[in-house]
């Protein structure tokens, strides 16, 4: 649930073809401007919309009529709108996206790794990558399930051998 005091609106929503788009209106001045994106100046006037305590007593009804307007658009088109009335907004990238997105790969963020069980499976790279000490991914996990349990309930927790044999006898484990 958004805390009461996050301004309004300020939210994704979702486009008529699927994607999604974060929008921010942190002041009346934004929320004016989103107004006229919206070709909506009826609403200037409205006070449950005037001013950031208003629309926060009346979140349901801004964010509803943000995602309507939102919703009858491509993503493209609102995303157009949005920013020629200067309305911060942004695409909300897809996992697709990330994957066949130019930068991230020149950024190699996203990397593969070999699990015996599952094959290869790709995953975030450790980000930020600083210079002298870059970090690395030295597992993706274990290799099979219970690799660890010995290391984890007998060194860790600090149970037997036995202990341990039982629990897996019992199924607990």
């Amino acid at each position: 649930m958004r805390s009461r005091t996050c301004p309004v609106p300020h939210n994704h929503y979702q486009t008529r073809d699927g994607r999604w788009i974060a929008i921010a209106c942190t002041n009346d001045r934004m929320f004016a401007r989103l107004l006229q994106a919206m070709q909506r100046p009826d609403l200037a006037g409205d006070p449950r919309m005037t001013t950031t305590p208003a629309r926060l007593e009346n979140r349901a009804l801004v964010d509803g009529l943000v995602a309507g307007w939102v919703a009858e658009r491509d993503a493209p088109d609102a995303l157009a709108a949005l920013e020629a009335a200067e309305v911060p907004s942004s695409m909300v990238a897809s996992v697709r996206d990330l994957f066949e997105d130019a930068h991230v790969r020149a950024r190699e963020n996203i990397v593969s790794a070999v699990l015996p069980l599952l094959g290869t499976i790709s995953m975030p790279a450790v980000i930020p990558r600083l210079t002298r000490t870059p970090g690395r991914i030295e597992s993706a996990g274990p290799s099979r399930p219970g690799e660890h349990n010995e290391e984890i309930y007998c060194g860790r927790l600090g149970l037997s051998r036995e202990e341990l044999t039982r629990l897996g006898e019992r199924g607990v484990i």
